[in-house]
């Protein structure tokens, strides 16, 4: 077995990180773990459906219930969807949605939340500030996945000068994954029928931190800022046991739930736009009459 060394070590199986861990600069975080709560049951009436209003106050579900939640929340940038909530504003709705997130998920629960930054005058950390509200509200903080896309990028610059140091800019062709815990970092399976669904070969790909998958067209979805099922299928298989309800608090065109469904998850959402929610329950239906 290896152990943590000052040079590093070349390989990490069965590797004892208790030096690092004891080191100084984890002192902060080192704290008594919360008593273990039960898991509560979601009536089968409200699994699988999409709500039609605020995440804000997610009354149907009751406290620790949820087994991950993944989202991605609106960026406010101008997008029809958008309320053009100032910086201060948005972060505050922000947090409301994540200390409910917070309450409803169970103990080992995970959060994945799908952000990119924004702008360029200047350039908006989003992911500074969602990290900064969840550790604000308990959760724990597991890591950051970097989503390239620059298989999809096209050839464009992005603006400001052209081969010249007066103001170059930055054209980003990533997103982040932002992964938390609530309480701890282990969830145990607590029913026989709590299964991984994750083959060896994915498990060893998307255990690496940057994820290579293509955009999706938002005109093929009908829907202005759609994620392509194929970061979902990967957080679901990566995070979840088969059987888990997946809980998406900004649902849009209802990717989350196809994944959900094709993976054997049940699914909750909420999306204030009735036109989106009509567009997501098409495609559940469609998807349903292949799967079933």
């Amino acid at each position: 077995m290896t152990e943590t060394s000052s040079f590093g070590v070349g390989a990490r199986i069965g590797h004892n990180s208790s030096n690092f861990y004891n080191a100084n600069i984890y002192e902060a975080y080192r704290k008594q773990k919360k008593t273990k709560q039960n898991d509560n049951i979601i009536p089968q009436d409200i699994l699988n459906n999409i709500f039609c209003h605020s995440s804000e106050t997610m009354h149907e579900l009751p406290d620790s219930s949820v087994h991950l939640m993944l989202t991605s929340p609106p960026y406010n940038v101008g997008k029809e969807y958008d309320e053009n909530l100032s910086l201060d504003e948005y972060l505050g709705l922000l947090k409301k949605v994540f200390a409910e997130t917070y309450r409803v998920l169970v103990d080992g629960g995970r959060a994945c939340i799908n952000v990119a930054n924004i702008g360029r005058k200047p350039y908006i950390p989003l992911t500074m500030h969602i990290n900064q509200i969840m550790l604000e509200l308990g959760f724990l903080m597991r890591g950051e996945i970097i989503w390239d896309k620059s298989a999809s990028s096209g050839v464009s610059l992005a603006w400001g000068s052209f081969k010249s140091a007066s103001n170059p800019v930055l054209r980003d062709t990533h997103e982040y994954i932002l992964v938390f815990s609530k309480g701890d970092f282990k969830r145990e399976k607590k029913k026989q029928n709590k299964q991984d669904s994750i083959s060896k070969e994915n498990f060893m790909e998307w255990s690496r931190s940057i994820w290579r998958f293509s955009a999706v067209s938002a005109k093929k979805i009908g829907h202005p800022a759609p994620f392509p099922i194929e970061l979902p299928r990967r957080l679901i298989e990566f995070y979840s046991f088969e059987g888990d309800v997946i809980l998406d608090p900004f649902m849009g065109s209802g990717t989350s739930a196809l994944a959900a469904m094709q993976l054997r998850r049940d699914f909750v959402g909420y999306e204030l736009n009735k036109a989106y929610i009509q567009l997501a329950n098409s495609r559940i239906n469609e998807a349903k009459s292949v799967l079933f």
